[in-house]
Parts: C-alpha cells; sequence; structure tokens
C-alpha cells in the first residue's frame, strides 16, 4: 500500500479542468475514475535508493517506477521541475522489442580468431524480447495520460515549460486535454518534426513527422530563441557578396525593409555576416532519426536524436535548471541536459530504460543516484513481461474471445463454468488500487455485459482501499446475483523472478606492478535467458524455409555469453550497491571499463584494486544478481 496520497493540486484554481470540463470535451467510460484519483491524490510509495555514481552535489535522478508516483515523491520533498520532455507511449498499437545480442564466451576458441579483426554485425547471434506494449483502448490511454499530465503539472514550477510528443495515432485528443489541464492561453506551439526515413506507401501520403506540443505552466515562461537560431540558407549566404576595406563580408539592406539592393545609398545600411545570427526559430524542422549506424544508437526502440533535445532544452530552460523525463527510454533528454549543464530526472517503468540510461550517463562521466519506487510491481524487466508471466501463473487461465478487454481472460470451474478474471494494467497507477469507484465500474458496467450463464469473476488488486469495506459494498449491491472473489495478486507476484546461478573464483594479486583482486567466472546459468532462445529457437524451426534457413542459437556449457556487465562492491556488504569496478561487454565483444571503451575483448575475469564483497551481474536481457564474494 502506499505510504499516504500527495494531492494533485494544493488549491484547487477557478476554472481548472476537472471531470465536468473533461466531460464536455470527451465522453468515456473511465471518467469517474478520474474524479475520484484526483480527489484522493497521487500514491505515494517508499523509494528505495539502489545506487550512487559520483558525489552528485546537484540531486540528479534515475528513477524505476511510474510517472504519478515518482511525481507524488517530488512533490512530498518540494522538488520542482523547471522543463518537462515527455515521449509517451502514442497508442500506436505495436508492440516494441529490443534486440538482444549473444555475447562471445572468452572461453571458446573461434572466440580469439575474432579479435584480429573487426566483426561484422550481421554475425551476431541475436534474439528479440518484447520490451512494452503500445496497445491501448482510447478511452483507457486518455484517461491515464489525463492522470499522468495533472501530476506532471503539479511538480512544475510557475516558469516551467513542458513538450510532450506524440504523433498522428492520438495526438489530437491530447492537445485537448493539454488545452483543459494548463489553459489554451499557454499553448505555445504545435512543432513539426520531420523525417524521410520510415514508412513508404503507395496508398497514402507518406507520414514522415511526429507532433511535439509545447505548453507552458504561465505566462512568466523562459524561452531563448536566440540559442536555437537556425543557420542560413545556402541561398541566403550568397546575399553577402560585398566586401570591405578589411576583408569583412557583408550584404546591402534598405532600411524600409524592402528587397536587397544591388548598390549603396542613403536608402541602405550594411548588415554583415558576422553579426548575422541566422533566421529565428520555426515551428517545423527537419532531423534525421537515430539509425543503427548513428554513433549515439542505443539499444531501444524509440530513441529520439540528441539534436531534437537540445533544441527544447536550450530553448526552455537556462544552466543549473532542472530538466525531467517521466518517460524516458533510452535516457537522451538526462544524457542531453547533462551535457548542456542542466540537472535531470530520469523515469521510466522498464528496467531496460533504466540500465541503458545508467550506463549511457555513467560513460558521460554524469553524477546521479538511482532510485527504485517500491510500488510492489517492479518484479520484471517491464510491465508487459510482468502482464505476461502473471497470466501464466494464475492456474487455468487462457484467453476467452467472447469477453473484453477489461477481463484479461478466464479459467474453467467444475461447479461455475467460466469464471472471467480481472488482473489489473501495470502500465496504468490508477487500475492498482481497488478502491469503491473501481468496484462500482465492475458491478454496474463490466458485469451487466457478462454472458447470462456467468455465475462468478475473480477480481485481482495490488492495492485495495479497505477489504471488508469493499467486501460490504460488493454484499450491499443487490444489482447483479453473480458472486465476486478478491483476490491479491502480490502472492501471485512473488513467483515471477527466479535468480540467475554462478560459479567463480577469487584470486589476490600480489603483484607489486599489478596488485589487487581478480575475480575469475567459471559458470553462468540463466533459466530466464535460456527459455527466451529456447522459444526462438522453436520458432525458427517451425518456419524454416529455403529463404530462411534453421540457424538455432547454441550456448556453452560454461554460459558466459550471456553475460553483459559485471560489477563488484568493495565498500559495502549490504544496501546501496557501489561499483568500485566494473565492466561491461559490448554487442561486438568488446569490453567498456568503468565506462571508458577499448578494443579489447572479454577474458572471463573482473578486476578491482580492492578486495570485493559483492558481485553484481547482468544477464544480456537485463535481469541483475548480487552474490557475496
Amino acid at each position: 500500500m502506499p505510504i499516504r496520497y500527495v494531492p494533485f493540486i494544493p488549491e484547487p484554481i477557478e476554472g481548472q479542468a476537472v471531470l465536468g470540463n473533461f466531460n464536455r470535451i470527451l465522453k468515456y467510460k473511465g471518467a469517474d475514475d478520474i474524479s475520484m484519483t484526483l480527489q484522493r491524490g497521487m500514491p505515494l510509495y517508499e523509494m528505495e535508493k539502489q545506487e550512487t555514481i559520483g558525489e552528485n552535489d546537484d540531486g540528479n535522478m534515475v528513477i524505476r517506477g511510474e510517472c504519478v508516483s515518482a511525481c507524488a515523491y517530488l512533490k512530498e520533498q518540494g522538488i520542482q521541475v523547471d522543463l518537462v520532455y515527455i515521449d509517451p507511449p502514442f497508442a500506436s498499437g505495436a508492440d516494441y522489442a529490443k534486440k538482444v545480442y549473444i555475447r562471445h564466451n572468452p572461453k571458446v576458441a573461434q572466440t580469439i580468431a575474432q579479435a584480429e579483426r573487426e566483426l561484422d554485425i550481421d554475425e551476431l547471434k541475436t534474439f528479440e524480447e518484447k520490451m512494452y506494449g503500445d496497445v491501448w483502448d482510447k478511452e483507457k490511454y486518455l484517461n491515464w495520460m489525463y492522470e499522468n499530465l495533472m501530476a506532471i503539472k503539479s511538480v512544475m514550477s510557475e516558469t516551467a515549460s513542458i513538450y510532450v510528443h506524440l504523433d498522428w495515432h492520438i495526438g489530437h485528443y491530447v492537445k485537448i486535454l493539454m488545452d483543459e489541464i494548463f489553459g489554451e492561453d499557454n499553448f505555445k506551439n504545435e512543432l513539426i518534426w520531420c523525417y524521410k526515413e520510415r514508412e513508404s506507401s503507395k496508398n497514402y501520403y507518406n507520414r514522415k513527422h511526429d507532433t511535439i506540443y509545447f505548453y507552458t505552466k504561465s505566462e512568466d515562461y523562459i524561452f531563448n530563441y536566440k540559442a536555437i537560431w537556425e543557420e542560413y540558407s545556402k541561398v541566403t549566404l550568397e546575399k553577402f557578396k560585398f566586401t570591405d576595406e578589411n576583408g569583412e563580408k557583408y550584404r546591402l539592406r534598405y532600411k524600409d525593409g524592402r528587397n536587397d539592393p544591388t548598390e549603396e545609398s542613403d536608402d541602405t545600411y550594411r548588415q554583415y555576416l558576422k553579426d548575422a545570427q541566422g533566421t529565428l526559430p520555426r515551428d517545423w524542422f527537419e532531423l534525421a532519426i537515430v539509425n543503427q549506424a548513428a554513433l549515439e544508437r542505443e539499444e531501444y526502440a524509440t530513441q529520439k536524436p540528441e539534436k531534437l533535445l537540445e533544441r527544447f532544452i536550450k530553448a526552455s530552460s537556462n544552466k543549473g535548471m532542472l530538466v525531467a523525463d517521466f518517460f524516458g527510454g533510452s535516457g537522451v533528454t538526462a544524457a542531453v541536459a547533462n551535457k548542456l549543464g542542466r540537472r535531470f530526472i530520469h523515469c521510466d517503468i522498464g528496467l531496460n530504460s533504466i540500465q541503458i540510461t545508467r550506463d549511457r550517463l555513467k560513460a558521460d562521466n554524469a553524477q546521479f543516484h538511482v532510485l527504485e519506487i517500491k510500488d510492489g510491481v517492479q518484479l520484471y524487466r517491464n510491465p508487459v513481461q510482468t502482464m505476461d508471466k502473471i497470466k501464466l501463473l494464475i492456474p487455468g487461465l487462457k484467453n476467452e474471445d467472447s469477453l473484453s478487454s477489461f477481463w484479461a481472460g478466464a479459467i474453467s470451474d467444475s461447479k461455475c463454468g467460466t469464471v472471467p478474471v480481472y488482473v489489473p494494467n501495470l502500465m496504468d497507477s490508477a487500475s492498482k488500487l481497488l478502491d469503491k469507484v473501481k468496484m462500482n465500474r465492475i458491478i454496474h458496467q463490466e458485469i451487466p455485459d457478462l454472458d447470462s450463464n456467468i455465475k462468478k469473476v475473480i477480481v485481482y488488486y495490488i492495492d485495495i482501499t479497505d477489504k471488508a469495506e469493499i467486501q460490504k459494498f460488493i454484499k450491499d449491491d443487490d444489482s447483479t446475483t453473480i458472486e465476486i472473489e478478491l483476490r491479491d495478486l502480490k502472492t501471485v507476484l512473488d513467483d515471477v523472478v527466479i535468480g540467475d546461478y554462478v560459479e567463480f573464483h577469487i584470486e589476490e594479486i600480489s603483484d607489486n606492478l599489478f596488485g589487487g583482486y581478480t575475480v575469475t567466472i567459471d559458470k553462468f546459468i540463466s533459466d530466464r535467458v535460456l527459455s527466451n532462445i529456447c522459444e526462438f529457437n522453436e520458432k525458427a524451426r517451425l518456419n524454416v524455409s529455403a529463404k530462411k534457413p534453421y540457424k538455432p542459437i547454441d550456448i556453452s556449457e560454461d554460459g558466459l555469453e550471456l553475460i553483459e556487465l559485471l560489477s563488484v562492491d568493495c565498500t559495502a556488504t549490504e544496501g546501496q550497491w557501489h561499483s568500485d569496478s566494473e565492466i561491461k561487454i559490448d554487442k561486438n565483444g568488446f569490453v567498456i571499463v568503468n565506462g571508458d571503451k577499448t578494443k579489447e575483448f572479454w577474458d572471463g575475469c573482473i578486476r578491482s584494486d580492492k578486495k570485493p564483497f559483492r558481485m553484481k551481474i547482468r544477464n544480456i536481457c537485463g535481469d541483475e544478481t548480487i552474490w557475496k564474494v
């Protein structure tokens, strides 16, 4: 359960968007959930510090958890952000996958030969793993976005701005929400980011742009237009065709603003190239997407280019200000903010996002805390995988086409027949709490739509306001004869995660030049990764053809190719992690030592100057396990 609930808005503003205003624009089934959520507030959970990189005097944060819960923590701490950029799900209907690369095993002879030449990326063995699903019911999505935007607004400073990055799928609906939440007068721009890559269709105009909505908290806001001057075009530069006695180029301009003159007169003046700053920024611009060959490329499906964030951060913040991204993804906002001398908060619910951002920032010598919101559901790499795993762990649960999307599926009972099962959506913080509003919806909206033969439903919950109170609410409501059984989902979640296994030995090196300790990995087993590889191999076998021959992924007996990162803690035996020495093996097999890239191949060991007390290993899918040394 949350420690408590933090109000969204301390003092409601007259005319502020509430349920009534929202309903006059978009009416949808989940509206009552929003009204109750705003009254109750944001759930505040315990925040656990996982790791600190550097001194971090500026209080930079990388937070694993949901947007609303992160905002509750910030508000409780009295932290206000000066600029927000978010790149939330687009409601695109797509599933996004991470390409997982099998590393080269340092104990396999062929790996040694590979070290003599540059590796071809096509040679690497890979499989894909689902990171998150952008599959939403429109009404649920708008309900969810409304709550998130309200939470974000509550932690914005009075001079803050927000950029919300979307595309054609849902952007026009969210624009209406933002008008309600931030006020139509605080809308500044609909920015269009154009790109040349991606879609190619002959059936309609090709969709080659995203939309970013730029709003401010008030009329007193920061906009550094001179920081984002656009360079003159080649045609404009050619107009600076005159040269003075000092060799400085200039062009002639009429004082009344008419077109460029060809010769000097009393009506003209000189504009020097050295004084010309460029063109005022437009509300559309073209930037290349981050393709596979880009140096800044991370293994993240929806990564945005650094130049895009440079534009927004330079324009709407000053050095030392706090920039936040509550759907942080690949960590581009935090990385660019750090490079530009701003403080940063990165938040994301996915473990892969946190790891990619943590490694990226460490390589940039950034200083920050890694924090985790202890809300009881951060047990797997991302919500999609946890939801999939939960459905497998609920005995007898199967998909049932006759049921609406509200129900996760159904189980067959010898006495009751088909029993629909509700499982809260882990992407939506509001659905985690079972209260009277949610139960009222189940009884009066979802149950009446069920087949008349249904005798029982099962409702899982993560948090509950008061179980006895909810059961009394169900008993007192005589509108249905269907039995409603309540079950705690946390009893299922306890079985979600299984740790990895490692065998290793440690040696103390007494050499005067290379003193210290060496931990050698002898064997590594990850059932979670191996199950994914088995699933990949089975699909490959079933889809074999002349063009796609069957090429299974084989893992060696010692399993070292399943390791992505090793870290040793020479400071503490428990509590917050101290990465006193770490190595990361990139997809080509090269080693990154304490954030510094090398062209060396991993030798199966990790070294430290001091005696290590603990060792952490991250497998190639992102699971981390800690062992005492």
